[in-house]
């Protein structure tokens, strides 16, 4: 990868390179227009379970036929290699991050300084990803959206998925009594990861069974959509129960005035970590304050990349249920030649 390094603080000095290749004169050009931005050389990309689900259907993983404006990937971790204009206290050329922006399956990405987190000391960049996005998502629904408190009983839906796992390791961590949900095969998973009950997600009576485990239940993390949204509507306290919808991975559900009015007077509450990312950078920059913070403690653990096949002779790596491309070992990994792997995405180098 290239290492480059400024000449001095401007905001107009040149980028010398320190390696052969370097950076051509096009993305040289675009750092220095990317304000308040670090430019990133990617080795390892992160991949949610509807891109990869959209990437085998759709044949955009296979050599030759990717697409030059797909920017589905938004996570990404590599080492910095340029800084752009009225970046306040920026880290060093050569730092390790792991951040979220869009075009992370390209060879160079930028991102914003807010949304970069440095990979932690002894973690590889593979190891790093999940916590801009995934645990990010997990904070933003408990915290400042469901306000959790010691002692509230929380409902987690998906509870093996890469957002679902962050969000019982961290519910647990505030005092909270988590109920999970997950398919059979998962659930000793989702047990380990400090769980108080796992249930299938597919029983018909599900909600039966956790308002007779609760009573009711304080805040709801909702990412299945159709398929659970009426069990979670059914369980939650009225009024002061809140319902944190991130996801609908089954399809999308229904909700009306009525509803609300009526039968499930909850409070219901939106989250896009992306939007919130843009809208409130302070907010999100704090989440990832606070993941340090987590890391440090070992409520975030430093997870073992597994490699596992996928189609068409593509294998891919999952750390905690987060599916990453290793850009380091691409073509012997990924089966993929380097210049379609790197047409994918913004800020390309071409």
């Amino acid at each position: 990868m290239a290492g480059l390094q400024r000449t001095n603080s401007s905001s107009e000095a040149p980028i010398r390179q320190l390696s052969r290749r370097g950076l051509s004169e096009k993305l040289r050009q675009r750092v220095n227009q990317c304000a308040g931005r670090f430019s990133e050389a990617s080795r390892a990309s992160g991949v949610s379970a509807r891109s990869l689900r959209h990437y085998e259907d759709e044949g955009l993983i296979v050599p030759g036929r990717c697409s030059n404006g797909f920017r589905d990937c938004f996570e990404a971790a590599g080492e910095i290699v340029g800084i752009g204009p009225d970046v306040e206290g920026p880290l060093p050329l050569g730092t390790h991050v792991v951040g979220a922006g869009p075009g992370a399956f390209a060879q160079y990405m930028t991102m914003p300084t807010a949304a970069a987190l440095p990979v932690p000391a002894g973690w590889s960049d593979i190891e790093a990803l999940g916590p801009v996005l995934n645990w990010a998502t997990a904070l933003a629904a408990l915290k400042p959206l469901g306000e959790i408190k010691t002692g509230d009983v929380v409902l987690v839906h998906a509870a093996a998925g890469g957002v679902g796992q962050a969000a019982v390791r961290l519910a647990r961590h505030y005092g909270a009594r988590v109920i999970a949900t997950a398919s059979p095969a998962k659930h000793d998973t989702v047990k380990e990861l400090g769980a108080d009950a796992v249930l299938d997600s597919t029983r018909p009576d599900l909600a039966e069974e956790i308002t007779r485990m609760t009573g009711g239940v304080d805040l709801v993390l909702e990412s299945v959509g159709q398929a659970t949204f009426k069990v979670s509507l059914s369980v939650t306290k009225p009024f002061t129960g809140r319902i944190v919808v991130f996801g609908a991975a089954s399809g999308d559900a229904t909700l009306t005035t009525h509803d609300l009015v009526f039968p499930h007077q909850v409070q219901v509450k939106g989250l896009h970590i992306g939007a919130l990312a843009a809208a409130a950078p302070s907010v999100y920059q704090s989440f990832l304050v606070e993941i340090e913070a987590l890391i440090a403690q070992g409520v975030y653990p430093q997870a073992t990349p597994s490699l596992k096949p996928g189609t068409g002779g593509v294998f891919v790596v999952r750390v905690n249920d987060e599916v990453v491309w290793d850009r380091r070992e691409q073509v012997e990994l990924l089966d993929l030649r380097g210049a379609q792997f790197h047409a994918v995405g913004s800020g390309v180098e071409r």
